[in-house]
C-alpha cells in the first residue's frame, strides 16, 4: 500500500489523486499497466510531481498531441514499459454562424449526448463549422455517425485517426523581457501575450485566465517567480526571472509557451 497520508499531505485535488494512488496500488500489486482517464493538467501534473517519488513506480502521460492540456496517465511499475490509452480524434460538425458557441458549450453538448469528462481530452473550436477533440476510443465509437445539440445547433458527430485532425498549432517556447512598475498580473499577461491591458483586464474578469491551472478573476493578482499564466487558446506564460531597478520598477523574464 501507498503511504497515501504523507502523498497527499498539502494536495490541491485529495480526491482525484485518491483514485489515482488506487490505480498506482493496482500496478503495482499486479504488474498489470494502468491508464486512467482524462485528467485536467492540473491534477496529472501533481499526480507526477507526488507519484513520481517512488521508485518502484513508472509515470507517462498522454493527450494524443504534444502540448495536450488534458492527458490520462499511465502508471506501471519500474522497468515495465506503459501501454498507451486508445484515443481517437471527434468530429463536432453544425452551423454556428448565427449563434456561435464556446469550448465550454461544445463540452455541454458532449456531456448531454453521454459522455463523461474522464472520456475527452482537448478540444478546439473550427470557426461556425464546429470543433474537433481528442476522446477515447469507446466514445468515438459510441457517437460517431450520431447527432446531438450544441446551444441550438444541431450537431453530428463523427469519429477520425487523430492524424486526420487539423490539430491546434504548437508554439516554440520564445523567451521575453518587460520592465513594469508592478508585478500585476494583467501588466505581465499583457507583455507576454502581446495583448492591450485593457483587453487582459477584461479577459481575467471573465475567467479565461489561470494562474497554474486555477481561474483567477482579479487583475490585481501578483506574480511570482515560478508563476505559471493560462490563456484560453493562446498558450502558456512563465515567469523565470523578477529584477528591481534602479528607478524602482521591475525587469520581468518570461518564457511563452
Amino acid at each position: 500500500m501507498l503511504p497515501r497520508r504523507d502523498l497527499l499531505e498539502g494536495s490541491r485535488h485529495p480526491e482525484a489523486l485518491g483514485g489515482l494512488f488506487s490505480l498506482a496500488e493496482t500496478a503495482l500489486r499486479t504488474w498489470e499497466p494502468q491508464v486512467s482517464g482524462f485528467l485536467d493538467a492540473a491534477v496529472w501534473e501533481e499526480a507526477e510531481a507526488r507519484l513520481g517519488v517512488l521508485s518502484e513506480l513508472s509515470l507517462a502521460s498522454d493527450g494524443g498531441h504534444p502540448g495536450a492540456e488534458r492527458r490520462c496517465l499511465l502508471l506501471v511499475r519500474a522497468g515495465q514499459e506503459p501501454v498507451a490509452p486508445a484515443l481517437m480524434g471527434l468530429e463536432i460538425s453544425g452551423n454556428f454562424l448565427f449563434d456561435p458557441a464556446t469550448a465550454a458549450d461544445m463540452l455541454e453538448g458532449l456531456a448531454r449526448s453521454g459522455a463523461s469528462a474522464a472520456e475527452w481530452g482537448d478540444l478546439w473550436l473550427r470557426g461556425d463549422r464546429g470543433a474537433q477533440a481528442i476522446v477515447t476510443a469507446a466514445l468515438a465509437g459510441r457517437l460517431d455517425g450520431g447527432e446531438g445539440l450544441v446551444r441550438t445547433v444541431p450537431v453530428r458527430f463523427e469519429a477520425r485517426p487523430i492524424d486526420g485532425l487539423q490539430l491546434p498549432a504548437r508554439r516554440l517556447p520564445r523567451q521575453l523581457t518587460t520592465v513594469e512598475a508592478s508585478l500585476r498580473l494583467d501588466a505581465l499577461a499583457s507583455a507576454g501575450f502581446g495583448l492591450s491591458r485593457n483587453r487582459m483586464a477584461n479577459l481575467i474578469r471573465q475567467g479565461a485566465v489561470r494562474i497554474d491551472w486555477s481561474v483567477v478573476s482579479s487583475p490585481s493578482q501578483p506574480l511570482a517567480v515560478g508563476s505559471r499564466v493560462q490563456l484560453e487558446g493562446r498558450g502558456e506564460l512563465e515567469v523565470l526571472a523578477i529584477d528591481p531597478t534602479k528607478r524602482e520598477r521591475f525587469r520581468i523574464r518570461m518564457e511563452r509557451h
